[in-house]
């Protein structure tokens, strides 16, 4: 039964931590309407059993502990696509693949910053296990498979820190545009694999607006947010992105959504 007189201080507990735990979900699935489902439904459960929600813990790690208990009820999916042929199908092949728990280490760590510690309270294991996840997520992700990124960042400082780090992964970088139209045109010259795109480019355009005219005439393509106000792109309102970076961003963060956003084919588009 529902305790309704906790339900208040559930939702204040909670309500701040709610965006990054549909960026998690996201980047889990590699869907917004997939991760947001699982989103409603850890909601769902607290409302109609508030024990769920762990009180012992941070609120944050408790919110992400429950959304794991449901993650994995539901075993942690990984659908049988019935043509191999389709890039989905190769991105659930290659997840299937992937040891137990590793992509929900990595993401925990690199993404939302957990430290080993509430990790293990989150998945229900040890902080030596836990780090041992990490360790192993790290060599299976970075090195799982290897494409073509376009850049599109208006500062060079950080466009050249990004080119570094991709390219260290194993990465070719095809084109850095500081521009929306830039970024068509190169895009149209030279066709990425992947796109790693800013908010607010240069000259006041919109990295969703080149983003968005890029898949059009090209198709769907993963594809990684960089932005410094995440919880504008976390509403659940709108078409929003699967893979977003936080800025400041870390390099490991970096590496941890382009390896992600490798493993699926297509990814959500934002309407500008």
């Amino acid at each position: 039964m529902t305790d309704t007189q906790n339900l208040p201080d559930l939702a204040t507990e909670i309500g701040h931590h709610l965006p990054f735990l549909r960026r998690y979900a996201r980047a889990l699935t590699g869907s917004q309407q997939s991760g947001d489902n699982y989103a409603a439904a850890t909601l769902e459960a607290m409302l109609t059993d508030a024990t769920v929600f762990d009180r012992a813990l941070a609120p944050k790690t408790a919110l992400f502990r429950a959304f794991h208990q449901i993650w994995v009820s539901s075993g942690s999916p990984v659908d049988d696509a019935s043509d191999p042929s389709t890039p989905e199908a190769r991105a659930q092949w290659r997840l299937s693949h992937l040891t137990e728990n590793t992509r929900e280490v990595l993401l925990l760590h690199s993404i939302e910053g957990f430290t080993t510690t509430d990790i293990a309270s989150i998945i229900g294991t040890s902080a030596d296990e836990a780090q041992s996840l990490l360790t192993i997520a790290r060599t299976e992700m970075t090195s799982a498979i290897h494409g073509r990124i376009m850049i599109i960042e208006d500062e060079a400082i950080i466009a050249m820190d990004i080119r570094a780090i991709v390219e260290e992964m194993g990465h070719a970088v095809t084109n850095v545009a500081r521009t929306r139209d830039e970024a068509i045109q190169l895009a149209r010259r030279d066709p990425p694999d992947l796109i790693l795109a800013d908010i607010q480019l240069a000259d006041k355009s919109s990295g969703i607006d080149a983003v968005n005219h890029i898949l059009k005439e090209m198709g769907e393509l993963p594809i990684v947010f960089i932005t410094a106000f995440p919880e504008r792109l976390l509403t659940g309102d709108r078409p929003e992105p699967a893979f977003l970076i936080t800025k400041p961003y870390t390099e490991e963060q970096v590496q941890s959504a382009v390896s992600q956003a490798m493993f699926f084919a297509s990814t959500e588009t934002l309407r500008a």
